[in-house]
């Protein structure tokens, strides 16, 4: 259940219209209509970019479009400097570098002079398929490709008319660029001295773009222009930000979900030294401090009284019972075909029961804010991958225009979804402590707040039933989902949910390529509902579905006494994508080659945001423990920009993956959330994780996401190592011994 958003729909309403049209149509163009500002700085060029939902293909990049707002993206001043604006946020996945490249590349500029910036939160910096200003879904290199491409080469293109009219040339066919340069023969012009009188020129009507042969970055590794900032502690962070007559703020909020303030008594916490205010806002009462540790002791001291509500009542073994009882029935279906009931009386059944619990998302920088309200408007400072319901919530909140509310997006030490909340709980919270108190605040909070904070991965259990023809392949196949649904209860339920199926739900499941080759199918979901709020994690309902379908299909493979990695090459199409990731991994592993005494080898391939990831997992047991040596990968993601940022990005979503797989829960009692920190809620460790292997499948195909397609894969791979070496099929995560 989320929060109350009663204020919500209308900063929505944008984002929920372009969710309902891509449902409808699968079409998508793209094409550079306008560009161009003068500026002091020199030349500004600007885009435009549709709404859709196909993803960007290598080949369509000359398609054209309908026309939407613009996009300024390229500033290239008189010292040379080329400054890209980077509508996404950069929360370690490397768009920070990712996304320049494509810029540059076209721009033909010196990448050493190269820098970025986090665009301000503005319409013209949607996202070209949700129609808001946001990072997530794995989308950010894919959707803005053609984008920032036709900048680039617009932004060259005006270079080079600048330099032939300096020249008084005829045309620019005997001009090209090199390095930041225009050259002619014998004459050259750097592109800071070009700048100021390209802006003024007439936008061209077309721009030739370069062919893949031609690139001199897409495609090579580039390493991140982020990390010496970030290794020297200059980058700014949401939690590093100072502003002047700044408080510090910590909130006391519901120990239980739907729990509702009823009184408080402020006397012990306003007498802690450096406690300056305390307030009451719409979340609980805010402590105001002259510096963190004062708000921290201040709040400590409060005493507050609430009421719990039917939320006290809830505790993980209740909700176990509730979703085993719902996974006996049909549930709302979202796939079927041939009768499936019949299908699994003919053959010997094989059933088998799955279960995930709820996980915090716990990026290791903990929710802030800090608000500056002034007479013209406000400034927030965060790190978000929600500019635009930021912006337009909090706007809301103060009476202001969104446009008067400055949203500075800094570095996020962490996302994975939690920072793009559709309440944007964090900052609106902020902006209330600012409003009640009057004054500039930063909201910080604790690890606990954060672990007991809410938005959670759901918990989920699966129920799956399956016969095998003579030939060893599912001759039937049922799966009945059971789990809280992230979209019912929010502005995007019409848009999102259809015939009681949330999309989202069944990802990975109903549109599992293993079903094609089963004649009778069906998958089935249930919703049930809850005060406990939920929200996407990295890699959304594949998280969980990859675990159950690749546990399932290997069960399937031992019960037809078959090699888990040859089972799953007859049910895949051999030119498939999945197929080809499939063959890569077990190429690069050496798979049936003898491995060390005691270890043992588990596989499992996923298809999740537009990319298709296999993963090999080497495991050895020892007194019920469970340790992970190598984990060799293979990803067909198509085009690659960067591939030191896609093999980046595949380590980081299998220690992610690792951590859930090994360790992280959170279970309920009466209530409340029985874990509090990472000494109970424990992510991978540094000495835990494996050596990991990235090999790229080269792929012309549809370029696909790299931030979360990496994880889905690595709990069943796990999973499936175990049972080679042990015998014993783990079924829940996080995976325990018996």
């Amino acid at each position: 259940m989320w929060r109350d958003h009663s204020d919500l729909s209308g900063v929505v309403d944008e984002l929920t219209r372009a969710v309902s049209l891509t449902r409808e149509s699968g079409t998508s163009r793209r094409a550079f209509l306008k560009a161009g500002a003068a500026t002091s700085a020199g030349l500004v060029v600007a885009c435009f970019m549709p709404l859709g939902m196909r993803r960007v293909f290598a080949e369509d990049v000359a398609k054209k479009p309908a026309q939407t707002l613009p996009n300024a993206f390229v500033r290239i001043a008189p010292d040379n400097s080329v400054t890209v604006l980077l509508k996404h946020s950069e929360m370690g996945q490397g768009v920070w570098t990712s996304i320049p490249m494509v810029v540059a590349d076209e721009l033909d500029c010196d990448w050493s002079k190269v820098k970025v910036e986090h665009a301000p939160a503005a319409p013209e910096y949607k996202h070209t398929v949700f129609g808001i200003q946001m990072t997530g879904g794995s989308t950010s290199t894919w959707e803005s490709f053609a984008q920032l491409r036709e900048a680039g080469a617009t932004a060259r293109a005006l270079l080079i008319a600048a330099a032939a009219k300096k020249w008084n040339l005829a045309g620019t066919s005997d001009c090209r660029t090199e390095n930041g340069f225009v050259l002619c023969g014998d004459k050259k012009a750097s592109y800071g001295e070009l700048a100021e009188a390209a802006a003024k020129l007439p936008l061209p009507t077309n721009v030739a773009l370069k062919k893949p042969e031609e690139f001199r970055l897409i495609g090579k590794p580039t390493k991140r222009l982020d990390s010496k900032a970030k290794v020297t502690g200059t980058a700014e962070f949401g939690i590093d930000v100072k502003r002047p007559g700044m408080l510090v703020a910590t909130v006391a909020r519901a120990p239980v979900f739907g729990a509702k303030l009823k009184s408080f008594d402020a006397t012990k916490a306003k007498a802690v030294a450096g406690v300056v205010d305390v307030v009451q806002v719409p979340s609980g009462v805010a402590v105001l401090g002259k510096h963190f540790w004062a708000a921290k002791q201040g709040r400590d001291a409060l005493i507050v009284d609430w009421d719990l509500g039917e939320g006290a009542k809830i505790s993980s073994e209740g909700l176990r019972a509730e979703y085993r009882k719902l996974a006996q029935i049909k549930g709302a279906v979202a796939k079927t075909a041939g009768d499936v009931d019949a299908a699994l009386k003919a053959g010997k059944l094989i059933e088998a029961e799955y279960e995930v619990p709820f996980l915090a998302h716990a990026p290791m920088e903990p929710e802030n804010c800090t608000v500056e309200i002034g007479k013209d408007g406000a400034d927030i400072w965060t790190g978000t991958q929600f500019q635009t319901l930021d912006q337009g919530l909090s706007a809301q909140i103060l009476g202001l225009k969104p446009e008067q509310v400055r949203v500075h997006t800094t570095f996020l030490g962490g996302g994975f979804g939690r920072r793009a909340n559709p309440t944007c709980d964090y900052v609106t919270e902020a902006v209330q402590v600012a409003k009640a108190s009057g004054k500039t605040v930063k909201v910080v909070w604790t690890r606990e707040d954060d672990i007991h904070g809410g938005y959670y991965r759901p918990m989920w259990l699966s129920r799956l039933r399956a016969t095998l023809g003579k030939d060893g392949k599912p001759a039937a196949w049922a799966h009945t989902l059971v789990g809280q649904s992230i979209i019912a209860g929010t502005p995007f339920a019409a848009a999102m949910i259809k015939d009681g199926v949330d999309a989202t739900s069944v990802e990975g499941a109903a549109d599992s390529p293993y079903l094609e080759a089963v004649p009778a199918h069906r998958v089935d979901l249930h919703s049930p509902t809850s005060p406990i709020s939920v929200l996407w994690w990295r890699s959304v309902g594949h998280s969980n579905t990859a675990f159950v379908v690749e546990g399932f299909v290997d069960e399937l493979a031992h019960a037809a006494k078959q090699d888990p990695l040859k089972y799953r090459q007859a049910l895949l199409p051999e030119k498939s994508r999945e197929r080809l990731a499939l063959d890569l991994a077990a190429e690069k592993f050496g798979w049936g080659k003898p491995l060390p005494k005691g270890h043992a080898a588990g596989i499992a391939v996923h298809a999740s945001f537009g990319s298709y990831v296999a993963q090999i997992a080497e495991v050895s047991v020892e007194n019920k423990q469970i340790k992970v040596h190598r984990v060799v990968c293979a990803i067909d993601c198509g085009p690659v920009v960067n591939p030191l940022t896609i093999e980046a990005q595949m380590q980081s979503g299998i220690a992610f993956g690792l951590g859930a797989a090994l360790h992280s829960e959170l279970s309920f009692k009466a209530g409340r959330v029985e874990q509090s920190n990472f000494h109970n809620y424990t992510v991978l460790r540094s000495n835990e994780m494996p050596r990991v292997e990235v090999h790229i499948v080269p792929s012309t195909d549809k370029m696909g996401g790299v931030g979360e397609p990496g994880t889905p894969p690595i709990a069943p791979a796990v999973a499936n190592a175990v049972f080679a070496a042990t015998g014993q099929r783990l079924r829940q995560l996080p995976l325990r011994l018996a």
